[in-house]
């Protein structure tokens, strides 16, 4: 069986040193807000082109605790309007419901996946106060009509950079672009850790000292909270093992594009669509995603020939029992995008025969 993803080869990739840094913060008897943290903290602020970063318990905490913080700062308040791809994962859209503001759902373009900047702008009214860009599947959403429409109308630009670390926008890293971002390292990410963690980075310091604060109860001084907060934040062991893999992100990144330049050259199903994209700095290729119009009968055709695959994602969010009001409401792009995507194996431990063999097992379906 070729696995979607190989966790475990994946992690054995950074040993013995993975072990060692694990044991030493065991040995330390220092769990949270440590010196592994800090560093964690310094070095991925330094590599996204932000000043600065704040370690938080997971992906969807980073959103939360980014549209909290300017509610508390008073740029947001309750009932707010928060423009968001209508093809995301939920998650995108937690974080905004989460703090009573106002999701407007905003269509994908069919050959991106991301939002279509040129649809933007028709959605937005006098209670639009932000922008939530996703990074779908790795690959930069960011694009001009986006800055033109962002500094037209004041609005706050905030990342979903979950899918995209070490993605580029020009000459900048995807964290780094817009007001702030939230990160995920789920550990099936490019930057994964061992389990739940995320972070904030962001060049807003005074945005950055909220964010510390609620995330760690509302508190920047033991017992002494300024405001309602959460407990979320990142642990020692998660930043050492983070600290060791983002050495070596750039390096799996670029084997990533390796193979989906390979999978783009030598899949020639012609009912197969590729991803419409060039293979550049611009992707980071977390999910290589094709489509095809019988897409169930594929899966299943892929799982008995060994290979495993994923659907990213089967239920748009505006379908989902959660939002159930939105559930009449037609997004017929994203519905086809549903009905169609199929993930394929990609990661920097696959090996050249295992890419083949999905080549090959795509080629004679039909």
């Amino acid at each position: 069986m070729i696995k979607f993803l190989d966790l475990q080869k994946i992690n054995a990739a950074y040993e013995p040193e993975l072990s060692k840094r694990v044991q030493r913060v065991i040995d330390s008897g220092w769990y949270l807000q440590g010196e592994e943290v800090k560093a964690f903290e310094k070095e991925y602020a330094q590599y996204i082109g932000a000043t600065q970063c704040i370690g938080v318990a997971n992906g969807l905490d980073a959103l939360r605790l980014i549209l909290k913080g300017y509610i508390e700062l008073g740029v947001m308040k309750e009932g707010d309007e928060i423009i968001v791809p209508a093809n995301t994962y939920i998650a995108s859209i937690l974080a905004i419901t989460d703090n009573k503001l106002k999701p407007v759902l905003v269509e994908p373009d069919i050959h991106s996946y991301n939002i279509d900047p040129f649809f933007i702008e028709k959605n937005i009214t006098d209670r639009t106060k932000g922008i939530m860009l996703v990074h779908l599947y790795g690959q930069n959403a960011m694009h001009p009509e986006i800055e033109r429409i962002v500094s037209k109308y004041s609005l706050k630009l905030i990342e979903d950079s979950a899918q995209a670390h070490g993605c580029y926008y020009g000459e900048k890293r995807t964290g780094a672009i817009g007001h702030a971002a939230g990160h995920s390292f789920y550990p099936g990410k490019n930057l994964g850790a061992l389990g739940d963690a995320g972070a904030v980075t962001t060049n807003d310091e005074q945005l950055a000292d909220i964010i510390r604060a609620l995330g760690n109860y509302g508190s920047r001084k033991k017992y002494v909270n300024s405001y309602q907060g959460l407990n979320s934040r990142l642990d020692e062991i998660q930043a050492a093992v983070l600290n060791i893999k983002l050495k070596h992100l750039d390096s799996d990144n670029q084997r990533r594009r390796e193979i989906a330049k390979y999978y783009r050259d030598s899949i020639a199903n012609a009912e197969i669509m590729l991803p419409d994209c060039q293979v550049s700095e611009s992707h980071v290729w977390h999910l290589f995603v094709i489509r095809h119009f019988k897409r169930d009968a594929l899966q299943t055709y892929l799982t008995d020939n060994g290979i495993q695959t994923l659907i990213h994602y089967p239920i748009p969010p505006h379908k989902q029992m959660a939002y159930r009001g939105w559930n009449n409401l037609s997004f017929p792009i994203t519905e086809k995008i549903h009905k169609e995507v199929l993930s394929i194996p990609i990661s920097p431990v696959m090996s050249s025969i295992e890419v083949d063999k999905v080549i090959d097992k795509i080629n004679i379906f039909g």
